[in-house]
């Protein structure tokens, strides 16, 4: 019978042998939050539940060489341990002070809330088959186990003596040796080996083994972090896979592709077979495939965020991997979230106005935006497509053929707070509208993807649904077309959102091949969809998603005509365009006004200024209304038109 511990995992709420089976969601167990400090004591509300459900918050600062600062709910705010030391555990007061439903709170302590200092956080709340934080005190007994209440086998182990000094401690399901390997996690020393460090036996579901020494000296206390790997419990099933610890050895040039069945936020890894840093990189603060060196940090060290380095980039399935020469390394990887299907659009999408009078605008979307889509309203200018994904510096102009320009305009990665973006001046003083979006399962998703130089290669995606519409760019080539699917038209029809014409043979664009719910097809042809491999091409995917967006087509009456979408409140964004002649792609918003009035509308494809003399559409409230008065390109009697709505 393994000696007891104590856990904060009270009970299996879901999918972990327990009572009821609650869907369990990515977004609900992990965060990463991007805060500035303030000097004063402040919430931060990331909605993970820490209060009943238990955890651990993790707080590095990313421009200044503070510690690493990691306290759970376990042992209690204001006990914090940091990983680039041996140092036990600190008792400080104004670090995290209290863990809330939603989040937790801060102090005034500058390693965590210093004045206008940036600061990444890490939530990991405990739950089965994710993560379980363990204490026990040591009594210096052979092959001890401590039970443990993750209900499934662990991955990766890191055990922290609290009392006093003592190396952070580090088992890993990849060790070629699991009772005698470890790894430090505050240093950057390769595997060693000591006989029975963790016992007789690896980890199983139900507890894990300690030795005599390093990490069960008698009357030492201790803390032990756990993650799951690979063991299902999240998604509508509780079959879907949420954190993966793994391996992989890079080639003689250093590079590896990872397969996780997902695609990561959050990446740890460390080459094992040589002295090398613990990298911690993460989607919210540019783990990007922009080609250009996204910001890590170290768990090892107090340095500040390193930008010197590429480690990668992650994909729809994995992620790809650089290192500094042939090297094996282990990772821990998170999913991107979220993972649940929205019922609320304001959660996914936003449309704000505003002014660009010479100064930086931080605006405040409600979510974390993926794609930010930017147009002037009164002035000459491209409609700009800049998303987290491809990085911050990387712009496309979709009333261009151009290939991907280096543009610092949309910042993802600000320390401003995870449910903000910036937009930098350009000078002047010119009215924008600015089009935020959040990849959400069943909404919208985006991929990058390099030519394959092949015929008919699928594409992983994970919108969760079949696309209805997409729209795909070459990033790398010059003078190419945003080629569009519809699935009004079918698999051999294309548009391109850069002009005006209408609907054209595209069979070679999907090679006659419709999107399912985890793929889509391209073909060969350079200058479309797919090409050689030295081109890289970025696809935005959308689906009707019920109360929230309808991709679909109407016929043209002439008059008057209601288009339902589903809707309860009206729509709040509508794109249109003509599919049997040409026409412009027009789009309307509520931040600028869909009355029963005159509706502004700006162009895709164009540079025009924003038109404000015409009554095209109108509320309703299942989705939109085309006026009497709208032209052929939005209502010719008989014309065929295809349209995205968003509530």
């Amino acid at each position: 019978m393994p000696l007891q511990a104590t856990s904060g995992a009270a009970s299996y709420d879901a999918y972990g042998g327990g009572v009821a089976a609650i869907p369990n969601y990515i977004e609900d167990v992990f965060s990463t939050y991007l805060y500035t400090g303030t000097g004063a004591a402040q919430t931060i509300t990331n909605g993970i539940d820490l209060s009943t459900k238990g955890g651990l918050v993790w707080v590095k600062s990313r421009n200044y060489d503070y510690s690493h600062y990691l306290t759970d709910t376990v042992r209690g705010a204001n006990s914090q341990l940091r990983t680039n030391v041996t140092n036990g555990q600190d008792v400080d007061t104004q670090r995290v002070t209290s863990f809330l439903t939603t989040g937790f709170t801060l102090g005034t302590e500058v390693g965590v809330n210093n004045s206008a200092y940036n600061y990444a956080s890490w939530t990991f709340r405990e739950q089965p088959k994710f993560f379980d934080v363990v204490t026990y005190t040591g009594d210096g007994v052979s092959s001890r186990r401590i039970s443990h209440s993750l209900a499934s086998t662990p991955g990766c182990i890191i055990v922290k003596r609290t009392s006093t000094t003592g190396n952070w401690i580090t088992w890993h399901r990849s060790f070629s040796n699991l009772t005698d390997d470890y790894l430090l996690l505050n240093n950057t020393g390769a595997v060693a080996s000591q006989s029975e460090i963790w016992g007789t036996y690896a980890p199983t579901s139900t507890d894990f083994g300690v030795g005599a020494s390093s990490n069960n000296t008698s009357g030492a206390t201790y803390v032990a972090y756990l993650f799951a790997s690979d063991a299902g419990g999240f998604g509508l099933t509780g079959t879907d896979n949420v954190i993966s610890c793994g391996s992989f050895t890079t080639n003689a040039s250093g590079e590896a592709t990872v397969n996780l069945g997902y695609e990561p936020q959050w990446v740890m890894y460390k080459p094992v077979s040589l002295a090398n840093s613990w990298n911690i990189i993460d989607t919210m603060r540019g783990y990007s495939v922009g080609g250009t060196y996204d910001p890590f940090l170290r768990a090892n060290a107090a340095d500040a965020e390193y930008t010197s380095v590429d480690l990668g980039y992650p994909t729809a399935t994995g992620f790809y991997a650089t290192v500094d020469g042939s090297a094996t390394c282990i990772y821990i990887a998170i999913r991107r979230g979220p993972m649940k299907v929205p019922t609320d659009a304001t959660k996914v999408f936003i449309p704000t106005i505003r002014t660009d009078s010479g100064s930086t605008s931080t605006i405040s979307s409600g979510f974390p935006p993926d794609l930010v889509v930017d147009m002037s309203r009164s002035t000459f200018s491209y409609p700009t497509w800049e998303d987290r994904l491809r990085g911050n510096t990387k712009a496309l102009y979709s009333n261009v053929t151009s290939a991907e320009g280096t543009f610092d305009y949309v910042q993802f990665n600000t320390g401003s707070g995870s449910s903000q973006y910036q937009i930098l001046t350009q000078g002047g003083t010119v009215n924008f509208v600015d089009y935020a979006f959040r990849r959400a399962p069943g909404f919208f998703d985006e991929v990058c993807y390099a030519g394959t130089n092949t015929t008919g290669p699928s594409i992983s995606h994970n919108l969760g649904a079949v696309p209805e519409l997409m729209i795909v760019k070459n990033r790398t080539g010059a003078s190419t077309y945003w080629w569009v699917y519809s699935a009004s038209l079918g698999n051999t029809s294309r548009l391109f959102l850069n002009d005006t014409s209408a609907v054209g043979t595209g069979s070679s664009a999907w090679t006659s091949t419709s999107p399912t719910s985890s793929v889509f097809t391209v073909g060969t042809s350079a200058g479309q969809t797919n090409g050689n491999t030295s081109e890289n091409f970025v696809a935005y995917l959308f689906a009707t998603c019920a109360g929230v967006s309808k991709v679909g087509s109407y016929t043209g009456n002439g008059t008057t005509q209601t288009i339902n979408c589903g809707f309860t409140a009206g729509a709040r964004f509508v794109l249109i365009k003509r599919t049997d002649s040409t026409g412009d792609w027009y789009v309307w918003d509520s931040a600028r006004g869909i009355v029963a009035g005159n509706d502004p509308y700006l162009l895709l494809n164009s540079t025009a200024a924003e038109v404000t003399s015409t009554d095209y559409i109108d509320t309703a409230s299942t989705g939109f209304e085309i006026s009497s008065t709208a032209p052929a390109a939005i209502n010719a009697n008989g014309g065929s038109f295809i349209f995205l709505a968003i509530a």
